[in-house]
């Protein structure tokens, strides 16, 4: 499967609570177009009363195969240490876990008051009992896959845009004026987010060209936008096929629906996916197929075994 990116707007139903929250984001801040490391001994008491003296420490994380030595972070002072990379080495992805390491042996543990933590997990999925910090998905960048317009308010001071998708942070995502009004663009990963404009710091609104919007606990409402990706389903080697369809939980299973298209050895179809786990199939005149390329599959409730898609969230 190929994936590209691409946005539509929804109206869904999702009542989820419209909350401010003080954040405490650890390791990073974004700069421009650099993304900055911070290592703060203070943050961290495992390496601060070990006993040991910092020679150096290095970011450790996906970006770069958790890789314990090649990314050494300078020493800004006794406590801070900071690492610089450019924005847009991050933008293949929608999110990145990392953690920073000292002398190539002691990892840096989070504690549990970080905002932006998520459970360790090993390479089968269980759990270590430690945290890893997240570089978080949603970040305002030119390389981003999501631009927001306002139209109007050109006698406004400052406008922001806040939203589930940083936790409805009042100051992060400063829009930028334009002749038109005001903009920014930012980089998300697939899921469906709730968002507000603020004018001038105390005027909240929904965004007036988009009618997908929810009613929030406060009696008003915010808008709605599904960001999703374009997911490309191939079945090759079957070229004496006269009819192949792609079915699966996103289309209700529909035997119709998504009839794909031959081009040179591969059938293809390409689908809209909102992030989350689908289940699939193939109909090959008339008998169903899973995906012989991919070897994940699971059962359904019927017993019976699908290929699975994950559309990463």
């Amino acid at each position: 499967m190929r994936i590209k990116t691409d946005i539509i707007t929804i109206l869904s139903f999702l009542f989820l609570t419209f909350n401010i929250y003080s954040q405490n984001i650890k390791g990073y801040k974004i700069e421009g177009d650099e993304v900055v490391f911070i290592f703060d001994v203070n943050d961290y008491p495992n390496i601060k009363n070990n006993g040991d003296t910092i020679d150096f420490v290095c970011v450790s994380g996906e970006f770069n195969n958790w890789a314990k030595d090649q990314w050494k972070m300078a020493k800004v002072n006794d406590s801070i240490y900071e690492l610089r990379k450019e924005l847009s080495f991050f933008t293949s992805d929608f999110d990145w876990e990392f953690k920073f390491i000292v002398n190539g042996k002691h990892w840096a543990e989070p504690s549990d008051d970080f905002e932006n933590i998520v459970d360790a997990l090993d390479y089968k999925g269980h759990h270590l009992m430690t945290y890893n910090l997240k570089l978080y998905s949603a970040f305002a960048t030119d390389y981003g896959n999501v631009t927001f317009k306002l139209k109007g308010y050109k006698d406004a001071e400052s406008v922001i845009l806040s939203g589930t998708f940083n936790r409805w942070d009042e100051s992060g995502f400063v829009m930028k004026p334009n002749d038109n009004g005001w903009e920014i663009t930012l980089q998300l990963r697939p899921d469906v987010y709730q968002y507000k404009f603020i004018i001038d710091k105390h005027h909240w609104i929904e965004d007036p060209q988009n009618p997908s919007k929810v009613m929030n606990e406060f009696g008003g409402y915010n808008s709605v936008i599904d960001v999703q990706k374009i997911v490309e389903f191939r079945l090759c080697d079957y070229l004496d096929a006269e009819k192949v369809i792609l079915s699966g939980d996103f289309n209700d299973w529909s035997e119709e629906d998504c009839e794909m298209i031959k081009i040179d050895d591969c059938w293809i179809y390409s689908k809209k996916l909102s992030g989350g786990k689908y289940q699939y199939k193939f109909i090959v005149d008339g008998n169903w197929i899973t995906d012989p390329e991919n070897t994940l599959k699971e059962y359904d409730y019927k017993g019976n075994i699908n290929s699975v898609c994950m559309v990463k969230k």
